[in-house]
């Protein structure tokens, strides 16, 4: 190879190195500023096909997308003096790429870094003026929203980005008085369960007696109706043997004799010791009953 043709090669890679160097991209998702020897030219750099001074300008690229900053948790104290471990993350984008890029260096992790700080702090200052309750009820959606409000404004001015949403992911107590807490809570528990069972145990009770008195009441109701019905019957029976015997007095003693008979020698290992003359064999000696 002649040293023309060499020459040639070195100037066709050289001339493609600069055009390859001079020509950039900006993403719709990403953010971008132009330095020139460490001085900023152009803060925000606008999506599209761009031209630069090779090797004079140097392109630095941002993540645009909302971005999330998981922060560690925390300990913060109610305003009744109650300790809690906040455990919460933040929603946040690149607003103001000039400012964003002097205060972090376009850092991301230093941006997210110095946001949870902030959050840290507002945080803080936001459980401190409201009570347990307030921090773990329906209010925080409200404690929410002042936080993403306050801090906002700060993050925008300080670090220039925009702090979307703030959110708690989890509330707990210190491990130190979980334990002393849950067994408060058994405590409470245990209490409620006696006292219901002692309620159960009296209303069972009074149940009880109702029902006692009911089957004392029936019972007796049901003994007078059967006596009344007895006496009745009785009264209907010896009427009507009363009414039989009038008809024929002769006929209803010799009857009885004979009931009387069977039953006496029911049994032939019974022995009765009576008078021959005894009116118990008078219908014996005479079937008329005359003797």
């Amino acid at each position: 190879m002649s040293n023309r043709s060499f020459l040639g090669l070195i100037a066709v890679v050289i001339l493609l190195a600069v055009g390859a160097n001079s020509v950039y991209i900006v993403s719709e998702y990403e953010r971008a500023v132009v330095l020139r020897f460490g001085r900023l030219i152009n803060p925000d750099v606008a999506p599209g096909l761009h031209v630069k001074i090779p090797f004079a300008d140097k392109l630095r690229k941002f993540d645009g997308r909302i971005l999330t900053t998981d922060a560690r948790p925390e300990s913060f104290y109610t305003i009744e003096n109650k300790r809690l471990i906040v455990d919460s993350y933040s929603k946040w984008r690149v607003q103001d790429v000039q400012k964003y890029y002097k205060t972090t260096g376009g850092d991301e992790t230093v941006a997210a870094s110095r946001l949870a700080n902030r959050v840290a702090d507002v945080l803080r200052n936001q459980v401190g003026g409201r009570t347990l309750h307030e921090v773990v009820s329906g209010k925080r959606d409200e404690l929410m929203h002042e936080l993403t409000v306050e801090l906002n404004q700060t993050a925008n001015e300080l670090l220039g980005i925009e702090v979307l949403d703030i959110r708690v992911k989890r509330i707990d107590l210190p491990e130190d008085v979980s334990q002393s807490v849950f067994d408060r809570m058994s405590a409470d528990r245990e209490k409620e369960a006696r006292e219901y069972r002692s309620k159960g145990a009296e209303q069972a009770e009074v149940i009880r007696a109702d029902a006692d008195r009911q089957v004392a009441v029936l019972e007796a109701n049901a003994y007078r109706d059967a006596e009344k019905i007895r006496g009745e019957g009785d009264a209907t029976a010896a009427a009507t043997f009363a009414e039989a015997y009038q008809q024929d007095a002769d006929f209803y003693a010799f009857v009885r004799s004979l009931t009387a008979y069977k039953n006496s020698f029911a049994n032939k290992s019974d022995l009765m010791v009576v008078d021959p003359e005894s009116e118990f064999f008078r219908y014996l000696k005479d079937p008329q009953g005359t003797k």
